[in-house]
């Protein structure tokens, strides 16, 4: 089992910056892929950055140039720094661990989400 716990949310003005924090423990060295996504009030939970064990990086169209997904291995840490933010930011933040099968199921774990609100 993998245990995440974010930290970091808050309330920032447009332009502004946060960074999160996602401290994960248990069993990680099942997890290959570490994850932020987001959920704005009404809408689907949405993808914004993922990274792998290597280091490899993807992102949301909309976050790129303005988010940096980044990861500690020794500290079990994944962290999001978010830039230049935009009203349209708002929303909880949910960092996720994915356990790739070898039948090519995944395995997502879940922290219990950081809102972020971003005034304008």
């Amino acid at each position: 089992q993998v245990q995440l716990v974010e930290s970091g949310g808050g309330l920032v003005q447009a332009g502004g910056s946060l960074k999160l924090t996602c401290v994960a423990s248990g069993t990680m060295f099942s997890v290959n892929v570490m994850a932020w996504y987001r959920q704005a009030p009404g809408k689907q939970r949405e993808l914004v950055a993922t990274i792998t064990s290597s280091g490899y990086t993807n992102y949301k169209d909309s976050a790129k140039g303005r988010f940096t997904i980044s990861r500690d291995n020794a500290q079990n840490t994944v962290y999001l720094q978010m830039n230049s933010l935009k009203p349209e930011d708002t929303a909880v933040y949910y960092c996720n661990g994915k356990t790739l099968k070898a039948t090519g199921a995944t395995l997502d774990y879940w922290g219990t989400g950081t809102l972020v609100t971003v005034s304008s």
